[in-house]
């Protein structure tokens, strides 16, 4: 069961919980948000729908709650469900149902590429609010900025434009995009990757990071766009060495590899918030997740020693190689290179 098939079993349960008179909500949400369990949660995945859905129903939350905890219980795939803190569901699957979300989670990576995690909730934007005016004189950041805002909300179905800032002012949108200007040439202290990370990392209203940094090309130098890179790289250096043992990628047993997994699900999500929210430093503190959860995952991906190639390292290297193209892909929307080889 993968998080989107858990979104669409705790939505089927809104839907039954309203067309039984238990909730009695008059717009039922169009999707159901789900995620790792936060500090006091526990299991696998949790949802917040029911501290949604506590307003417009006119409940405590936690009573909503155990309102949708009685029409989860019986879904397939689910082990436990349980209500913690002030009304988050929080789903433990079956042991089964682990793997075949791996499974599942790796095959939607491998088949959709680049493009995991795109997708059209944005799709009905006005037209007014995805259109960005790029001013005459505007600096560098601000130009930066405006583009790659542009690319994530195409990437989520926006019909997303910038526009010249010499416009009629008809054809400007509502808001326009601000950022803080930096305060030293970025683009002559730094190479084309490390300027742009220096200047989308940081949210807008912060000021962009500092050269030296950048600079240092080492896991422990404070440089986190070389730690994303070289992660992107381990991952296609492990493909490489597995060609060298006749071994293939193919997720066949469960993985345990928790924090990656997680990263990965949670891939699309974070492409979702920094579009909505026309933030990329969410996706680019997304990726540091991803790559420090690689990093960590890397070691017990090939065999060792005298260790003879199974089941598990296969699983281990379609993993690995899952996690590289959700890096490639984050880094392309953020106008950075995914270099083999660093």
């Amino acid at each position: 069961m993968t998080p989107a098939d858990l979104s669409l079993t705790v939505l089927r349960a809104v839907r039954r919980a309203v067309g039984d008179g238990a909730l009695a909500v008059r717009d039922v949400p169009s999707r159901i948000v789900v995620e790792r369990p936060r500090a006091g949660g526990r299991g696998d995945w949790a949802t917040n729908a029911a501290l949604r859905l506590a307003g417009p129903a006119a409940l405590p939350p936690r009573q909503v709650a155990e309102v949708l905890r009685e029409r989860l219980l019986d879904a397939p795939g689910i082990e436990r469900v349980d209500i913690t803190g002030p009304g988050f569901l929080n789903f433990t699957l079956r042991p089964g149902a682990r793997a075949e979300t791996g499974r599942l989670l790796v095959r939607g990576i491998r088949e959709q590429g680049l493009r995991y995690g795109h997708g059209d909730a944005l799709g009905r934007l006005p037209e007014d609010e995805v259109r960005f005016p790029v001013p005459d004189g505007a600096d560098l950041r601000l130009r930066t900025l405006t583009h790659c805002v542009v690319a994530l909300l195409r990437s989520q179905g926006a019909p997303a434009r910038a526009v010249d800032g010499r416009a009629p002012a008809r054809a400007t949108p509502a808001r326009r995009l601000r950022a803080v200007p930096p305060h030293y040439d970025v683009a002559a202290a730094l190479p084309p990757d490390a300027a742009r990370w220096a200047l989308l990392r940081p949210a807008a209203h912060d000021r962009v990071l500092d050269a030296a940094p950048l600079l240092r090309l080492t896991e422990t130098g404070g440089n986190t766009l070389f730690t994303v890179q070289y992660a992107h790289a381990r991952s296609r250096a492990l493909l490489r060495n597995a060609a060298d043992l006749g071994l293939t990628g193919a997720y066949e047993e469960e993985v345990d590899a928790p924090e990656l997994l997680a990263a990965l699900a949670d891939h699309p999500r974070a492409l979702l918030a920094a579009a909505r929210h026309r933030a990329p430093d969410r996706l680019a503190r997304h990726l540091e997740a991803v790559a420090d959860a690689l990093l960590g995952f890397q070691h017990a991906v090939l065999p060792l020693g005298e260790e003879k190639p199974s089941a598990a390292h296969r699983s281990r290297l379609a993993l690995a190689e899952a996690a590289g193209t959700v890096l490639a892909g984050g880094l392309s929307l953020l106008g950075v290179s995914a270099p083999d080889r660093l």
